[in-house]
């Protein structure tokens, strides 16, 4: 089976071309070709799948061996490889997640995409759309108790659950030790993505991602999509935000009842085979 690993800010996909249907993958292949040691390691692996209702379909795994809804930095990767690799023959495409459609947009230069924009949809802030434990039309500013530890935390659904905590401290130790206890908290049934973002001025953050089923991440861009939302909702950020993660910088612009908009970059890394 070919594969081609890529890396969006140092978040790193597998992806592989399915067109045909005759690849299967499962959780414990997953977990498998995921593994830093005995595979090839990744934070996870997409598959380019037909889609009934798009161009193409998505479908991701992360490295634990769950099933992913939707992801930022792996749509980039995604949309630079189909188009690349000719799996998509257009510039403009749409693409099927569980989450919802994507409409990346290409940065093209001499065949090469060098940035992607992608059309991220619309925050979701509802308990019953994150899900939160407490009935609530909107999670913004809502205080919890996690392991004694008490947080003033906002929750959305960006494609995926997100929680976001506005802090001074974005230290690697904090975002470890206290992000896994909230990721599987009483207050999130389907566990929680957790950010804690660092504001420097009205455009622009510092974000630090304890990720729902991978771990201490070096970039989210679905969690920089939410933390912007957040800052936005909260008064405290613009509607054009540049977000500063541990594997590089990415671009987030929302309006009020838009969609949000994510771009930066995704490479290539290398290519191989890999024997199920």
């Amino acid at each position: 089976m070919k594969f081609y690993k890529y890396t969006g800010l140092g978040n790193d996909f597998v992806l592989i071309d399915n067109l045909r249907g005759n690849i299967h993958i499962d959780s414990s292949i997953a977990k498998t070709m995921c593994n830093r040691y005995f595979g090839i390691g990744a934070d996870g692996i997409i598959l380019a799948s037909k889609s009934e209702n798009c161009d193409i379909r998505m479908e991701i795994y992360n490295s634990d061996g769950s099933i992913g809804e939707m992801c930022g930095n792996g749509s980039r990767c995604f949309a630079k490889f189909c188009y690349e690799k000719n799996l998509i023959k257009k510039e403009n495409f749409t693409i099927e997640t569980l989450a919802c459609v994507i409409a990346p947009k290409l940065n093209i230069e001499d065949g090469i995409v060098k940035d992607v924009t992608v059309d991220m949809g619309l925050p979701k802030f509802g308990s019953k759309d994150i899900p939160f434990k407490v009935n609530l039309d909107k999670v913004a500013n809502y205080p919890i108790q996690v392991d004694g530890k008490d947080y003033i935390i906002t929750s959305m659904f960006m494609g995926v659950p997100h929680t976001i905590i506005f802090t001074d401290d974005v230290e690697d130790e904090k975002v470890i030790s206290e992000g896994k206890k909230i990721e599987v908290s009483e207050y999130f049934p389907r566990k929680t993505n957790v950010n804690f973002v660092s504001i420097i001025n009205r455009d622009e953050i510092i974000l630090r991602t304890w990720e729902r089923a991978v771990g201490y991440t070096l970039a989210c861009g679905t969690g920089s999509c939410a933390s912007v939302v957040a800052g936005i909702i909260g008064g405290y950020l613009d509607s054009k935000v540049k977000v500063h993660l541990r594997g590089g910088d990415l671009s987030i612009e929302w309006n009020k009842g838009e969609h949000v908009q994510m771009t930066g970059e995704a490479k290539e890394v290398f290519t191989g085979v890999y024997e199920i």
